[in-house]
């Protein structure tokens, strides 16, 4: 083979190897912080008997969200997530850090957990399963026919009647 045509193929492999160099990059995981941003510092801060809501309010700032049920818990959560291009985001770190206070408002526990409690959906199909009896598309269309407003019922006569 002649030299220029070894120079021409050395050359173009090189071309190739900083193409697929410059395209990596772009396949590179996009990483997204949601939620709280947990401070470790902080969060050795809160202690059990010693604290209350107003001082974990100060140290931790308000909560993602607080327990509606049951004893007042509040909930800080972070998640960490990983996309890839044409892919949906996964999560690559999670943790909960839930702060539970007593009737008085002081701290009575605080629980650290992770992504190994996360329970993870996978959704079956594009209808969602309910109770009761099927209906078929001519029910659905005349089914509510003479339901409501009918003579001598009340709400009768629509709007602007008796």
């Amino acid at each position: 083979m002649k030299p220029e045509y070894r120079r021409l193929r050395a050359g173009a492999r090189a071309v190739m190897v900083m193409g697929v160099a410059a395209l990596l990059p772009a396949c590179s995981a996009i990483r997204e912080s949601r939620g709280y941003i947990a401070d470790p510092l902080l969060v050795d801060v809160v202690r059990p008997g010693l604290d209350n809501q107003r001082s974990v309010e100060g140290a931790l700032g308000r909560p993602t969200f607080v327990s509606q049920f049951g004893q007042p818990t509040w909930y800080y959560v972070s998640s960490v997530t990983a996309q890839r291009p044409f892919t949906r985001p996964r999560i690559r770190q999670h943790s909960v850090l839930a702060v539970r206070f007593d009737a008085a408002g002081k701290v009575i526990e605080v629980e650290r957990t992770g992504v190994d409690r996360v329970v993870f959906l996978d959704p079956d199909g594009d209808k969602t399963p309910t109770l009761g009896r099927e209906r078929g598309f001519l029910e659905d269309l005349f089914g509510n026919i003479g339901q409501v407003g009918g003579a001598g019922l009340p709400g009768a006569g629509g709007p602007g009647g008796p």
